[in-house]
């Protein structure tokens, strides 16, 4: 009920289509916490009513009857982590490693939507230097054109763009538009920026995002660890509360 109530909570907090959300960081933050009180609260009650309900044994030692008590509190907290990790866990991961594949993907398919096909950028433009004209052909179709600009503007994207792809990029850009020389060079210039902020974001938000999925998983993993304290502490004073009633 308590992460059905968190969820409606966080559903309502962003939205796709304001731009007033929170980012990926505070999101997980309040996520993180709110687990951390769900798993508190139900580790609590869960222990303690496996204690207290657990049957009382007759002629044995005290102390063995709180080591039993606190087992039972701790079997609760393993039987619900394994029925929450089947129903919720699989989902929640499944969409953080679809965001991360996703931040990989965009980092990766940078300036490759202007190649026109599955040809990897580098491949593909190994061959266009192999083939590549002293001058540029005019009788080319204008997508092939294109497809060869992109896969230099994708290698330029990652690193640094040399100046024979440069001048040939001008020279192409100028013989298609007619324009100067001079001005197909800043187009050219401003095409190869683009694409490098276009890397760099993808960069920062593939970054955000395993930073985000790394907090998440610490969270979690601190949150189960003082569960399974609380629950075992629970399961010893449900015993005590059976024994005295």
């Amino acid at each position: 009920m308590l992460t059905s109530l968190g969820s409606g909570l966080g559903l309502a907090w962003v939205s796709p289509v304001s731009e007033n959300n929170p980012s990926g960081m505070t999101f997980t933050v309040v996520t993180a916490i709110w687990l951390i009180v769900v798993q508190w609260v139900s580790s609590f009650f869960g222990g303690y009513l496996a204690g207290r309900l657990r049957p009382a044994a007759s002629g044995v030692h005290r102390t063995e009857i709180t080591f039993r008590d606190t087992a039972a509190g701790f079997v609760a907290w393993a039987v619900a982590v394994v029925l929450f990790a089947g129903l919720v866990g699989a989902g929640t991961w499944s969409v953080a490693a679809g965001m991360g594949k996703g931040a990989a993907a965009a980092v990766a398919g940078v300036g490759t939507s202007a190649l026109g096909s599955s040809a990897s950028p580098a491949s593909g433009y190994v061959l266009d230097t192999l083939f590549r004209p002293t001058q540029p052909d005019t009788s080319s179709s204008g997508q092939d054109v294109k497809t060869e600009a992109g896969r230099i503007l994708a290698i330029a994207a990652a690193g640094t763009i040399t100046p024979a792809d440069h001048d040939y990029l001008a020279q192409v850009v100028a013989t298609r538009t007619g324009i100067s020389a001079e001005d197909a060079g800043k187009r050219v210039d401003q095409a190869v920026a683009a694409g490098r902020d276009a890397m760099a974001k993808a960069k920062h938000i593939a970054d955000v995002t395993r930073k985000a999925a790394s907090s998440f998983a610490l969270y979690t993993f601190f949150s189960m660890l003082i569960g399974a304290f609380i629950s075992c502490v629970a399961g010893a004073v449900g015993g005590r509360h059976r024994d005295a009633f």
